[in-house]
């Protein structure tokens, strides 16, 4: 389990087709100093395990279904990526509860300045995650714990901050890249126990989402 607080950026070294999957080699400092053989590590949200570990960076195999979900595969040497050890017990939870299972990836529309060093970062977000979306939720970004400031037309809006422009690699993204989205995990059990629900003459959730209510 992740917060969305990113510790470091790191760099991609390599990344190497291995089938349908991949084995990406990332170069980092900090999430190193207490990681070992399997530990888990978010990169870019997603949570990949420590491999082949050396000094100053680690290894990571990528399934193929990880490929297809989120921008890993997208990756080139030299690119930049988020990364973040997971929650210990005795830590604060400063963001919110990231699990590092990205639902799918969205594109980046657009990314202005609103001065001071505060960014308003839009993006387009596929259609079967819009419902999980709400205004003042939570969405993780590219493994970044963000809060939703609008929503409107299938377009995520959310400010970014100084210290997280600077501290992540939002600073490094364009018109058209693809960041991986995680929705908040208690909005997807909701979804779920509500279509559960049987109302009089059989009428669900379900069904009264599919009559346009």
């Amino acid at each position: 389990m992740f917060t969305g607080i990113i510790e470091e950026t790191g760099r991609v070294e390599s990344i190497e087709s291995r089938g349908e999957g991949a084995r990406l080699r990332i170069g980092c400092a900090m999430v190193l100093s207490d990681a070992f053989t399997g530990s888990s590590i978010a990169v870019n949200g997603c949570c990949l395990t420590a491999l082949d570990l050396k000094t100053g960076s680690f290894a990571a195999d990528v399934a193929p279904e990880t490929i297809r979900r989120t921008n890993i595969g997208a990756l080139k040497p030299g690119g930049v990526v988020n990364l973040e050890r997971p929650l210990s017990p005795q830590s604060r939870l400063s963001g919110h509860i990231v699990q590092g299972h990205v639902d799918g990836t969205g594109v980046l529309e657009s990314l202005e300045t609103l001065g001071n060093g505060n960014w308003w970062l839009r993006v387009r977000v596929p259609e079967e995650l819009d419902r999980y979306l709400v205004f003042k939720g939570s969405i993780a970004i590219d493994g970044i714990s963000l809060t939703i400031a609008a929503m409107e037309g299938g377009v995520m809006s959310v400010t970014i901050i100084p210290h997280t422009y600077g501290g992540t690699n939002l600073n490094t993204k364009r018109p058209g890249d693809r960041v991986n989205l995680e929705c908040d995990v208690l909005a997807k059990h909701v979804e779920k126990l509500l279509s559960r629900i049987t109302m009089p003459g059989g009428m669900t959730v379900e069904k009264l989402r599919e009559q346009g209510y």
